[in-house]
């Protein structure tokens, strides 16, 4: 997968969640695919350009690395051209980040009432007047930068093809096309005929997300629709090996891993020292707690056991409850292919500003930055 003039050699990205893909969990998951001697694209959480520009303690504090990542991936968010045009300048010069992805793809109300995230596009002269501050600011540091979107605010403002338009004329190296609109969020089935239509439609490569399960759904993304690569979120929570599987998968490899519950809980030991490593064992533990239920989703662990293991406050105790698992259950067959993490309905409308919709054109339009850090889409 070529993004600008960065190779990577397996056509995985990361997708960046919030609260999710810290440093701890993107080291985890790097570790899965470095073990068979591949790369891919590890996104950190998403921050905000004002946050990074303002110096906002919050923003910085997120912009934690590991040792292991020798090549470092934001992913920023902005509605302010200048402000992200100047959080994409520091962003190289001051962090040595490898590539920066911008988000358009964020389905939260509090974020689209603002017209940002998978709002933002539907104003294509915004769209374009930040992609060209964003890529004139990492130019001088031949960093690429890439987009990622949903295909519209719904289906009758749809904007994808708009956006993949303006992208390519605007310098970015590649787009990412989650087959959804906002108003669906993570319900239902994402539209991989969309990804293809994208891929049919410009000339920069496009990259496909949405329902990839197992490395299996990664394959024939890319039969189906053309992409140049996947974009992975959901389907590897609980489940970190799946970047292994992956790189095997776009190998030609036979993908086999089903992971006794003993292994589970390994990786499981691993994660919570990883998060010990980067925040401290208190808070490392604690933020360790929400990860319980994937990776333990389908294993016979009883529901006291879960519970306990919610409340995960040391990594002494940690071990005394892992040692309560059954190491030789077997993986539980029936989760291959379904559906991981949150879900939900479609929405019965996307919240926008007053107006939005009456003018798609939006030149020279600025909205209000935000200083609080929103989750990904």
């Amino acid at each position: 997968m070529q993004l600008g003039t960065l190779t990577v050699e397996t056509p995985v990205v990361l997708a960046p969640m919030a609260g999710i893909t810290n440093a701890a969990y993107r080291r985890l998951c790097l570790e899965q695919m470095a073990s068979v001697g591949a790369d891919g694209v590890f996104v950190c959480e998403m921050i905000t350009s004002r946050g990074l520009v303002e110096g906002d303690a919050m923003t910085k504090s997120m912009l934690a690395f590991d040792e292991l990542e020798t090549r470092r991936s934001v992913q920023l968010y902005g509605t302010d051209p200048a402000y992200v045009g100047k959080a994409a300048e520091i962003l190289c010069a001051d962090y040595g980040v490898a590539h920066i992805d911008l988000n358009f793809g964020c389905p939260v109300p509090k974020v689209t009432r603002k017209g940002g995230g998978g709002a933002l596009p539907w104003k294509r002269g915004l769209l374009a007047d930040i992609l060209e501050q964003a890529v004139r600011a990492a130019t001088p540091y031949d960093v690429p930068v890439t987009m990622k979107t949903r295909k519209g605010i719904d289906d009758d403002h749809l904007t994808y093809l708009d956006a993949g338009r303006i992208a390519q004329e605007s310098g970015i190296a590649a787009i990412a096309l989650h087959g959804r609109t906002v108003q669906q969020a993570y319900s239902g089935q994402a539209d991989w005929e969309s990804i293809a239509a994208l891929v049919d439609h410009v000339d920069i490569p496009v990259l496909g997300n949405g329902d990839i399960w197992e490395a299996a759904d990664a394959l024939r993304m890319v039969e189906e629709t053309g992409v140049a690569g996947v974009v992975v979120g959901r389907g590897c929570l609980g489940r970190p090996w799946l970047f292994r599987d992956l790189a095997a998968a776009f190998r030609g490899e036979e993908v086999a891993t089903l992971p006794t519950l003993g292994e589970v809980a390994a990786m499981m030991r691993r994660h919570a020292e990883l998060l010990s490593k980067h925040m401290g064992e208190e808070r490392g533990c604690k933020e360790f707690r929400k990860h319980v239920s994937w990776y333990l989703k389908g294993f016979r662990a009883g529901g006291a056991l879960r519970h306990a293991l919610a409340l995960t406050d040391s990594l002494a105790t940690l071990d005394t409850l892992l040692a309560e698992l059954d190491p030789a259950e077997s993986f539980p067959v029936g989760e291959l292919g379904a559906p991981r993490g949150r879900q939900g309905a479609a929405r019965k409308r996307v919240v926008l500003p007053d107006g939005w919709l009456d003018d798609a054109d939006g030149a020279g339009f600025v909205l209000p930055e935000e200083v609080a850090e929103v989750s990904g889409g």
